[in-house]
């Protein structure tokens, strides 16, 4: 039987404390919501990283049963979140959904924090449209811009008193931080600022939230290098939408 689950506490002994999972419940804070089924759970949360989206694991056959409940609670504009294989049996199994998407999860182990690096700082809320430029000019992808809500605060390098990297603590929840919107100026390239600054703010992160994680495309090998090198471990995972989503 589907059962609702109320707190963080309850979400965190249904998933075993699956990082992943427990960041898409947000603490169950502003509408957010969780159920389980067996082994299998799944949190929903609103605009959650620009989407509405759902962390599932668990076996495919209960996490394909919680995906339709929670579809039929919250309505179909929610996108599953998980582990590859898992993602991919589970739109399998659900009319009119497929996978839209595979990159990756980071995430550091237990008990496992970068060194603060050095010259890195949190930025002022007047320092943002230095941040919006430094972003249009050579990150114009990223999800995480200043004033998008969930984007709570950036950090950033300065050389010569021009900002030359950043990056943002983006839609983290209680319990884990996460990383977002890493970019260099592209006259600041190949010194090894990201990795610096990322060091940093993995360090923030793992202070305030407990630990510290990141999505990355898996077609950026030079971020996925810089991530491991700072200790995140890798995890490959998909997203799934309907068919006829715009």
């Amino acid at each position: 039987m589907i059962r609702e689950l109320h707190t963080p506490e309850q979400v965190r002994a249904a998933c075993g404390d699956d990082d992943l999972v427990m960041w898409a419940a947000q603490g169950l804070a502003r509408g957010s919501r969780a159920w389980a089924l067996g082994a299998a759970v799944v949190t929903a949360s609103p605009r959650l990283a620009r989407r509405d989206r759902l962390g599932v694991c668990g076996d495919a056959a209960s996490a394909a049963q919680l995906v339709r409940h929670a579809l039929g609670e919250l309505g179909p504009s929610f996108h599953p979140v998980g582990d590859t294989e898992l993602i991919a049996q589970v739109a399998a199994e659900i009319d009119g959904m497929e996978v839209a998407g595979e990159f990756s999860w980071m995430s550091l182990p237990p008990g496992v924090s970068p060194a603060p690096g050095d010259r890195a700082a949190w930025l002022e809320p007047a320092d943002e449209d230095e941040v919006s430029a430094l972003l249009t000019e050579s990150a114009p992808g990223s999800y995480a811009v200043p004033g998008m809500p969930g984007v709570r605060r950036w950090a950033g390098i300065r050389i010569g008193g021009r900002l030359a990297a950043v990056a943002a603590d983006a839609w983290s929840a209680p319990d884990v931080g996460l990383l977002g919107g890493v970019a260099t100026a592209g006259a600041f390239r190949g010194r090894g600022l990201a990795g610096r600054l990322c060091r940093w703010v993995a360090w923030e992160l793992e202070k305030d939230y407990g630990r510290a994680a990141l999505m990355v495309d898996d077609d950026n090998p030079a971020a996925l290098g810089v991530y491991a090198r700072l200790g995140f471990l890798r995890r490959r995972i998909a997203a799934a939408g309907t068919k006829d989503e715009d």
